[in-house]
Parts: structure tokens; C-alpha cells; sequence
């Protein structure tokens, strides 16, 4: 079964799983950038708009520090620990080098003071002492950090410590870095809200957020900046107008200025050419599919996920999309089983596509019912 749906203009939610995206070539091409790698990307769609390098394993330096707040941010959903905790200062958080939010050894400080520390000051001694009192160690902690980086299919990634601080086997790409981003502002945006504070002042001591977008630009809300001599200038950021979020990375620029200037261009070039719709949410019916010795005979079909695509500006009312139901569709059927998909187009390129799922379970039908339709199914094959 095929059916064509003209000018998409349904609503849905932001959050999408596309499991395929063809590139569309925008008019003008993206500005040049000056960083060894980068990426735009859309939060809602995952469009990838423009890209360099995306995939070279780098040094992260502290934007390193984005999953350590991730795997703490788990921590805290899942009641291992706790806002208000005490954290105990060891003497190797208090020694750490770098940046600091100036903690001292032997006092206890809660765990919000140090989340907040480590991702507005960027403190590497505050990320020391989050990963002890989660793991017992940094070098545990490193370890599960690389457990969450492989659920969220941050494929060229490797963390050996919870700062960022120069290692061999410490590295990542834009692209994971883009993918991490995303799923911060997805999976935790009330801790989210932190990566907008342009200070905090612990220990009677102010130190501002180095992410200089936050001054300069009010539409961006995060995410973190990195330097080492060795990573060079690095920052990940994001921002939202008019509802369409972009998540920017670059790595690897010559200055604070720059990585900031070179962020502002992919930002503004990504929402000045492109528009991001929602166009399905999640389990509402787009199509229906005939059910044989069922006791229904029809089953709804939507998505198990909401899905947005992002289009050159002008060209959302050229899309098409198209539905392809599975055949036959013979009852029990499960809800959320895959019977299908849906296909959007834009001219002749697939631009995104979904599995289509049983929004309701049809039990099998009684004896006789099972028996026309089988006798129904050899008549029509």
C-alpha cells in the first residue's frame, strides 16, 4: 500500500529518530571556517547542514567536561546521589591544574556547587571530586563515561579522565560532540539552564562563563568551551530562534575571539538559510493498514518517535511524503511493531525516513473470523 501526502503541515514535537537523511545542496554554500574541524547541525531534524572534518579524532580539552555533567546528571535522575550531598575534597581535586572553582582538601561541598562550578567555571578540581564521589576514582568514573558515550552512538570517542587534560587516549569528533550536546538539552533541561549562566561565584571568589556567545548573542544557551595548547580554542555551542535550535562545534581555532567569531558564522549562516518543521508526532495516525484474523480490522499506524526535517528556506511546501505499509498484516499484532514506513522527499532525495508502528494491539479474532480470511487470502493471494 502506497499513499502520497502533498504539502506536509502537520505539528508534532521536537525530538526526532531519523534513520536516513539524504544532503540537500543550500544556495549559497556555508562560510569558510576557521577551526580543524565543525559541524551544524538542527536539534529537532539531526540535519546536518555544514560540516569540515566532522569525524577527525581530536582533543576535546574541557568541553571534555559536558560528559562528565551528562554522566552526573544520570546519577542524580536515577537517586544515586543528590543535589545537596556533601562531597568530600580530596587532596588530588584540590591539586588539579588548569581551571578551578577553588574548592579547598578536606571540606565537604555539595554536588550542586560543584555541577555548577565545573560547567560555568569549567573547574577541573570540581570534576575530580564529581567523579570520586560517583566512582570512588577518576579512573573508574573515565569508564563509565565511555559506557554513556557508546549507548549514544558516540562512535569515535574515548575519555581516560573527567577534565579534558591532554591524554593520547583521550579524544572525540564534532560530530560526538554534536550528538552529546543534543542529548544534554534533550534528556536534562533543567541542568540545561546552567549552560546560560554568565558567572558563578563560589569561595567569595566570581569567574565568568568563557563561552563569550552568551554576551554577544541572546539566543544562545550553552554549551561549553575548551582550550589546551594542544586542542587549540575549541567551543560547542547552542542556540534557539523562532523555535528552531542549531547546535554548532568548532575545534581546534587559534583564539578565544576566533572560536567564538567562527561559531557566530555557522549559527547565523544555519538560520538565515534553513527552517526546521515538525512535521509527525509521536503515536498519532498517518496511515492505517488492513488486519487479517484479527478481531479488528484495521490497525492505526504512526510513529514511534516524533519526526521534524530541516529544508532550505522557501521549499517546506515542496514536500512530499509517502507511505508504504507492510503486506499482509496478520493479527496478533503487537503495539509498536514495525508494519511499515513513511518517506519524505524533497524534489528527488529522500530527506527522512521512519519506521511506521502499530499504534494499538489487535488480538486474533474468534475461530470463524480466522477462517474466512484464510479463505479470503487464497482467494486474493
Amino acid at each position: 500500500m502506497l499513499k502520497i501526502v502533498k504539502n506536509i503541515l502537520l505539528a508534532g514535537a521536537m525530538l526526532t529518530n531519523i534513520t536516513a537523511f539524504a544532503g540537500i545542496t543550500p544556495n549559497p554554500v556555508a562560510p569558510s571556517v576557521g577551526a580543524k574541524s565543525y559541524i551544524l547541525q538542527d536539534f529537532a531534524s539531526g540535519r546536518v547542514i555544514a560540516e569540515s572534518n566532522a569525524d577527525e579524532r581530536l582533543p576535546p580539552a574541557s568541553i571534555t567536561k559536558l560528559m562528565t555533567a551528562y554522566v552526573i546528571s544520570h546519577e542524580l535522575d536515577a537517586g544515586n546521589i543528590k543535589l545537596d550531598d556533601e562531597v568530600l575534597i580530596s587532596e588530588k581535586a584540590w591539586r588539579m591544574v588548569g581551571s578551578r572553582s577553588f574548592i579547598e582538601v578536606n571540606t565537604k561541598v555539595p554536588v550542586e556547587a560543584l555541577l555548577r562550578g565545573m560547567i560555568i567555571q569549567s573547574g577541573n578540581d570540581a570534576a575530580v571530586a564529581l567523579a570520586e564521589h560517583v566512582a570512588g576514582s577518576e579512573e573508574t568514573f573515565a569508564q563509565m563515561m565511555n559506557q554513556y558515550a557508546q549507548k549514544l552512538g558516540m562512535k569515535d570517542t574515548n575519555y581516560s579522565n573527567s577534565t579534558g587534560l591532554p591524554d593520547p587516549n583521550h579524544y572525540t569528533t564534532a560530530r560526538d560532540i554534536a550528538t552529546l550536546s543534543a542529548a544534554i538539552i534533550r534528556d536534562f533541561p533543567d541542568h540545561y539552564k546552567w549552560y546560560a549562566e554568565k558567572e558563578y561565584k563560589y569561595n567569595d571568589i566570581t569567574q565568568h562563563n568563557r563561552n563569550k556567545l552568551l554576551w554577544r548573542d541572546s539566543s544562545v544557551d550553552g554549551l561549553k568551551t575548551g582550550h589546551t595548547e594542544e586542542a587549540g580554542y575549541c567551543l560547542a555551542a547552542s542556540a534557539i530562534r523562532d523555535d528552531m535550535r542549531l547546535i554548532s562545534v568548532v575545534l581546534g581555532t587559534h583564539s578565544d575571539n576566533a572560536r567564538a567569531q567562527e561559531t557566530q558564522k555557522l549559527l547565523n549562516y544555519g538560520f538565515r538559510f534553513f527552517e526546521t518543521h515538525e512535521l509527525y508526532p509521536a503515536m498519532t495516525e498517518i496511515a492505517d493498514g488492513r488486519v487479517w484474523k484479527g478481531s479488528d480490522k484495521q490497525v492505526q499506524l504512526g510513529l514511534a518517535k516524533p519526526l521534524s526535517v530541516t529544508v532550505p528556506r522557501g521549499r517546506y511546501k515542496e514536500l512530499v511524503a509517502s507511505t508504504n505499509v507492510q503486506k499482509p498484516i496478520i493479527a496478533p499484532v503487537a503495539a509498536g511493531a514495525e508494519l511499515g514506513e513513511v518517506e519524505i522527499r524533497l524534489g528527488d532525495e529522500v530527506i527522512a525516513k521512519q519506521h511506521l508502528v502499530a499504534i494499538n494491539a489487535i488480538e486474533q479474532g474468534g475461530w470463524f473470523s480466522r477462517l474466512i480470511d484464510s479463505i479470503l487470502m487464497l482467494i486474493w493471494g
